[in-house]
């Protein structure tokens, strides 16, 4: 099946970092209520849409808003903006790169994110060797200090600024980790078919932090089970040993067993294989040494959730060239929407 591009496009190239999810938010008020019986927002920001279905079978199905950024933390003297960092970055992956900052005003800012460098051509030999450091970086705008001052505040945030590029069999581009976990939630839903459970589609706040959102709105909701979708690592590139690639592209959803944040029950794990195996949906099983997904926070509550992460294998996570495989976010798409539908239909009983 073709993907619905245009959505995607839109999910990737809208910057919303974590605790700022406002453009997102209005994507998801939009989709989850062209899909859903009754949309609402909670006080974490997180969107529930929610499909009617029995009261004794609650699935919550989460995917995050928030990708990776800064917040601007000081302008100097000379308009040079400086960062406070939101989730986990490496140093190298932000050198050179172009950045956009989102003003209280609505503008969209461009500049460079660079570190307090020399280059090569006036560097010793120390410095060229030295890996620059986070607290390091700064933007340049090309403007002058008050011009700055003038249009951007602290606090206002900032993202990096790439497009959605398709390249071959996949996609490319900035916050795959997780508007590719997003569009796979929208699309199951527009592709399921009759159900029994009631469904809460959750576009969570605050992943990148701590899975904060998933957090307060699996609280809120109480479901019986949750589903998180969420990138994972694909390892399969030069560099890495077969035995520990995690995940390849091309090789279909990737159906979490563990990461660092949770042991997917055993009975969720099964109940997916199983419908991947009598589907003939491409498939992969995943153990993730560190890491962690919304599941792993919604799991602990009310006394214990059944819980299991559905991952899209991903390439370069936390870079601006996050890539997925196109048939690999059809199979998880096809493999959410049929678990969906006979949800009701598992006993997760231990």
């Amino acid at each position: 099946m073709p993907l619905n591009e245009p959505l995607l496009k839109r999910l990737i190239e809208t910057p919303s970092v974590s605790g700022r999810e406002e453009r997102q938010r209005e994507i998801a008020r939009e989709v989850l209520g062209s899909l859903t019986d009754e949309v609402r927002t909670d006080p974490l920001g997180s969107v529930i849409g929610t499909k009617r279905g029995r009261e004794d079978v609650r699935v919550m199905v989460a995917a995050h808003m928030d990708e990776i950024g800064f917040l601007v933390r000081h302008i100097d003297d000379r308009g040079f903006v400086r960062l406070q960092t939101l989730g986990g970055h490496d140093p190298a992956n932000m050198v050179s790169q172009r950045v956009a900052i989102v003003t209280s005003g609505g503008e969209t800012l461009r500049g460079a994110l660079q570190p307090a460098r020399k280059p090569p051509h006036v560097a010793g030999e120390e410095e060229r060797k030295r890996l620059p450091r986070g607290e390091e970086f700064f933007v340049d705008l090309g403007m002058e200090a008050d011009e700055v001052r003038a249009r951007v505040r602290v606090g206002d945030y900032v993202t990096m600024d790439r497009t959605l590029e398709r390249v071959g069999a996949c996609y490319m581009g900035k916050a795959m980790d997780d508007r590719i976990g997003l569009f796979v939630m929208y699309e199951a839903l527009r592709a399921m078919g009759d159900h029994e459970a009631t469904i809460h589609a959750v576009a969570t706040s605050q992943e990148e932090v701590g899975l904060r959102g998933a957090m307060a709105s699996g609280w809120g909701l109480e479901p019986t089970v949750v589903v998180a979708l969420d990138i994972t690592l694909a390892l399969d590139v030069p560099g890495g040993q077969e035995d520990q690639q995690i995940t390849a592209l091309g090789k279909g959803a990737a159906i979490k067993i563990m990461d660092s944040s949770l042991i997917c029950h055993p009975k969720l794990v099964e109940h997916f294989r199983s419908i991947a195996e009598r589907e003939g949906i491409p498939h992969q099983m995943e153990i993730l040494p560190r890491g962690g997904t919304d599941a792993g926070g919604v799991q602990r509550l009310h006394g214990g959730i059944p819980a299991i992460t559905l991952s899209i294998p991903c390439r370069y996570t936390h870079t601006p060239n996050e890539m997925v495989n196109a048939s690999d976010v059809e199979a998880c798409i096809t493999l959410l929407a049929r678990y969906l539908e006979e949800a009701h239909t598992g006993d997760y009983s231990l």
